[in-house]
């Protein structure tokens, strides 16, 4: 029993306590024209030393919430799109990641504190209750619809869980995933990235049914992927933008960016409307 507690304290270090990456978001222009992508040009939307990560649009398009640390404490943060101004969302004791916007459109969800529970807020950065307060610990999560919300739980391997928060259970639909959760835009059906023994696929999974395909390989050495709205997957590979659709073998590179910060290309996040894309680098190491 010993060994199995160091070990879920082990698992569970990277998101709660060990100091992460220093990572900028990038924010640019995103343009779909007769099925053909371009991007504009990347703005830094931090640019700052430190970690920002885990961007996540506002349904309405108009900010963008997203985890930041600063002198070692990890809080949410809004950044506002017209205006070029960042607001701290949460101010507590504990750390808070993953900020989602809840289908209700009132509260964001987020994994908070050691413990690495799902909480609600308002979006004025109140905390409101734990969700599912038996599951844990959670590392990454996507809502389905108010009641259903499917979980990344750290293990060995770690599950994906369908979660119903009415009865407080989550039953496993898969094993040894990624860190991607994502809902099928206009299907019932959610996205992940599924490990295998060379790297990572994307599969979807019907909620009801349980029945699963697989769509491609994710590019080597990523385990991120985004939707658009046509039913494209964005994924990066180094410092290059890659697209797949349906039918296609593989990935087409979109384009090749320059700017230091984004030639290790992690996270991505599109805007409801298509017409922005947010992207996370990875700092470059600074020259010994």
């Amino acid at each position: 029993m010993k060994f199995a507690a160091a070990l879920l304290a082990l698992l569970a270090a990277p998101l709660a306590a060990q100091a992460p990456p220093g990572t900028d978001i990038f924010l640019m222009p995103l343009t779909m024209t007769a099925g053909s992508l371009t991007t504009g040009a990347p703005r830094n939307m931090t640019a700052r030393t430190g970690y920002d990560n885990q961007p996540f649009f506002s349904p309405d398009g108009r900010s963008i919430y997203y985890t930041s640390q600063r002198d070692g404490q990890t809080d949410i943060y809004r950044y506002d799109l017209a205006a070029g101004t960042t607001t701290r969302v949460t101010s507590t004791t504990e750390n808070e990641y993953s900020p989602t916007v809840m289908p209700d459109g009132k509260h964001f969800s987020v994994i908070r504190d050691s413990t690495q529970h799902l909480w609600s807020f308002t979006l004025d950065g109140t905390p409101v209750r734990a969700l599912l307060d038996s599951i844990r610990p959670i590392g990454y999560h996507t809502w389905l619809n108010p009641d259903t919300v499917f979980v990344f739980v750290l293990g060995s391997p770690a599950t994906l869980r369908r979660a119903e928060l009415a009865r407080g259970t989550a039953a496993v639909v898969a094993s040894d995933i990624g860190r991607a959760l994502l809902k099928v835009p206009g299907r019932r059906a959610v996205s992940y990235a599924q490990r295998d023994s060379t790297g990572y696929l994307v599969r979807t999974i019907d909620p009801v049914t349980g029945q699963g395909e697989t769509l491609i390989r994710l590019p080597e050495g990523n385990e991120f992927f985004i939707w658009l709205s046509d039913g494209s997957l964005l994924s990066a590979s180094g410092n290059r933008l890659l697209r797949w659709r349906a039918g296609e073998k593989d990935w087409s590179e979109v384009t090749r960016f320059t700017q230091p910060g984004l030639q290790r290309i992690t996270r991505l996040a599109v805007s409801p409307a298509g017409d922005r894309l947010a992207l996370v680098g990875v700092d470059p190491v600074p020259p010994q």
